[in-house]
């Protein structure tokens, strides 16, 4: 099974999603960028981990380290090996007394521990194809210099068939739907791509 390292290249709020969070990775050795859309409480676990703010109190996710760390284990690493139906699963990959297991968990929720243990962080190959996207060129304009409009223009000379022009405009759509932080609309279009490619397989 391939396996893709990834970063963390940040977290931003979504009002339009009920107040959760994307959280933002990004293919160490490459450019591609895969979002997850977490709760605002993992959210609040990895921003203050990530900012290395120590609570008053152990949060739950200081507390799941403390344990791992008592019984004398190793976070190896966090999988993100599988999205059925919008929803990422994922692995909590620890190490024993020389014997390696995997724990079913959130994404959120191993990511939280990883950036406290300070372990790496994977993709399955297959999930990235199906949800990650590569950043256009202008993803540095800002929101309101992007348009339908342009998108439309940019895709008019567009010399392929209608199956690969289509494909084209909905995936140019998803990087300005995330760049602009419309999650719940590039979940959409997240989809309609999935099913275009998977009747064109």
């Amino acid at each position: 099974m391939d396996k893709v390292k990834v970063d963390i290249i940040g977290l931003s709020s979504s009002p339009s999603v009920g107040g959760a969070y994307a959280l933002l990775l990004k293919e160490s050795y490459g450019s591609r960028r895969l979002p997850i859309i977490i709760g605002s409480f993992e959210a609040q676990a990895i921003a203050s981990a990530l900012e290395n703010i120590t609570p008053p109190r152990p949060m739950t996710h200081d507390l799941l380290k403390s344990i791992i760390d008592e019984l004398g284990a190793s976070v190896v690493e966090v999988f993100i090996d599988e999205l059925v139906e919008n929803t990422f699963y994922a692995k909590l990959v620890l190490e024993i007394a020389g014997v390696t297991t995997s724990v079913d968990a959130r994404p959120s929720d191993a990511i939280a521990v990883a950036v406290r243990t300070a372990a790496d962080i994977y993709v399955n190959e297959t999930v990235m194809d199906r949800a990650a996207f590569i950043p256009s060129s202008n993803s540095e304009l800002p929101a309101a210099e992007k348009s339908e409009a342009s998108l439309d223009a940019e895709t008019e000379n567009v010399s392929t068939s209608s199956f690969e022009a289509k494909l084209s405009v909905l995936e140019k759509q998803l990087k300005e739907a995330i760049d602009n932080e419309e999650y719940e609309r590039a979940a959409k279009l997240r989809d309609e791509i999935s099913r275009l490619t998977g009747k064109a397989n």
